[in-house]
């Protein structure tokens, strides 16, 4: 590989980590590493020559060592077993060699075939349902190994403004680009709410944009059939080759398909010929939650917005989508609100840009540790202690943002919930006489065995 079309494009840190990779033998590398240096090479020969379609990728997604880094991946993951009621263990039980080369030679000889997805519905607070699917583990493994190989080609080809789902991009990163265009002044904001978004993706229109880099047709086959795999639900199975639209949520690559079909959207935005560049509109995305940002938003904007979304067969739910000057009226994102609010330190004059935790996901974290305690009965203390800091250590590191958000008011409630709520908790085990009944429970936990306190927590 040429050192110069290395160093383009990349920072100095990487193409240390690259030359270091290049310089080891195959044999001497970790399948780890081999993904690795496979993966850079794609995205820099797709960032090099952005026409450049790629005709012989399906051969490097049985390849042993993707096989096997796939199989990592998808553990870490964690998650349920499929129709199938093969999970983790019975897997390592039976052989992960022989499990992962059953699968990589299915693939080789083009006989793989998808089993059906079960979905299963998960209660979101407004009290509707969310569809989420779930694949067998084959199937995980087989979406992770496809995903290792495309995914670099069109990371190389993904806008800026995206943060969804992305390798090295975080919600925390949307929140501070957005918190940085309303300090420039972009305070006119559109916060958009797609309907349905993963399950309304019309396979036609997306297929044509995978086809814009992948020419392999064996790669496009393997897709198509995960998007037409039967679904199982409720005892009943439905879909499969009459499936026309959506990618289960839950799935693999599910996540980069959604990012590439929104992507139709993202390039147009950023052109130097569209209305939306003209006016000074930008865009921050996180995978189908969006909003646009300008110093002011146009209704010639706001029409050729849902003129785009139309054609891509994608409809804006006009219920919870809002135009708003974002200096008069809070709007939220991603369970942050942004609020123009007074400042209340007296060494700080007129209005700051207060970024915090909502309402909404203030609640969720108390009725998440109120449902842990329900669930926990009379655990040791250590045990309690380890697995409310799992929780705790999740939100705080989420919405603590240095230099971004303030969560202290958000951080004190917590801090006071958690209190009262061991104090109850503990108290209602008098008949066992538990070690912290009648005591201060929280402060005992913190001291003696290291529970969290939301006030002095840093990463």
């Amino acid at each position: 590989m040429d050192v110069d079309k290395l160093m383009k494009g990349s920072n100095h840190h990487k193409v240390g980590e690259q030359l270091i990779l290049i310089a080891k033998k195959r044999k001497e590398m970790s399948g780890s590493e081999r993904v690795q240096l496979l993966q850079r090479k794609l995205y820099l020969k797709a960032k090099q020559e952005k026409e450049f379609g790629f005709y012989i990728l399906y051969d490097k997604i049985f390849l042993g060592y993707v096989m096997e880094e796939s199989w990592k991946r998808v553990k870490a993951n964690g998650g349920s077993a499929g129709v199938d009621g093969m999970t983790f263990e019975r897997v390592e039980q039976q052989g992960v060699e022989g499990f992962l080369k059953a699968i990589s030679e299915e693939l080789r000889q083009q006989t793989y075939r998808p089993s059906a997805v079960k979905r299963v519905w998960i209660p979101k607070a407004n009290g509707e349902q969310r569809p989420l699917g779930i694949p067998t583990i084959r199937d995980r493994v087989a979406q992770m190994a496809c995903l290792i190989v495309i995914e670099p080609i069109f990371e190389a080809d993904f806008e800026e403004h995206s943060y969804g789902f992305r390798p090295k991009r975080s919600a925390q990163d949307a929140i501070r680009k957005i918190k940085e265009h309303l300090k420039t002044g972009k305070t006119e904001v559109y916060d958009a709410d797609l309907s349905k978004y993963f399950d309304t993706i019309p396979h036609e229109k997306l297929m044509i944009g995978l086809r814009e880099r992948i020419k392999d047709q064996r790669v496009l086959k393997l897709i198509d059939k995960w998007l037409k795999a039967p679904v199982y639900d409720d005892g009943q199975f439905s879909g499969g080759k009459r499936h026309k639209v959506g990618t289960p949520q839950g799935g693999v690559i599910s996540p980069l398909l959604a990012n590439l079909y929104m992507h139709l959207l993202d390039r147009i935005v950023v052109s130097a010929t569209s209305i939306f560049k003209q006016e000074g509109i930008v865009m921050v995305r996180y995978a189908d939650d969006f909003v646009l940002m300008g110093k002011q938003m146009t209704t010639k904007v706001l029409s050729k917005l849902k003129e785009l979304l139309g054609r891509m067969g994608l409809t804006l739910n006009e219920a919870k989508s809002k135009q708003l000057d974002a200096k008069a009226t809070p709007f939220h994102f991603l369970g942050f609100v942004f609020r123009y609010d007074q400042s209340y330190n007296p060494k700080i004059k007129g209005k700051f840009w207060n970024v915090k935790p909502s309402d909404k996901s203030n609640k969720k974290i108390r009725e998440k540790v109120g449902t842990l305690l329900q669930s926990m009965g009379h655990y040791r203390p250590e045990v309690m202690v380890q697995q409310l800091n799992a929780l705790l250590r999740g939100w705080l590191n989420y919405f603590d943002i240095k230099g971004v958000s303030y969560p202290l008011v958000a951080k004190r409630q917590l801090n006071y919930y958690l209190r009262m709520r061991l104090l109850r908790y503990f108290n209602r085990k008098s008949q066992r006489k538990s070690r912290l009944y009648r005591k201060q429970a929280f402060g005992i936990l913190v001291r003696r065995y290291g529970l969290i306190d939301p006030l002095h927590y840093s990463r």
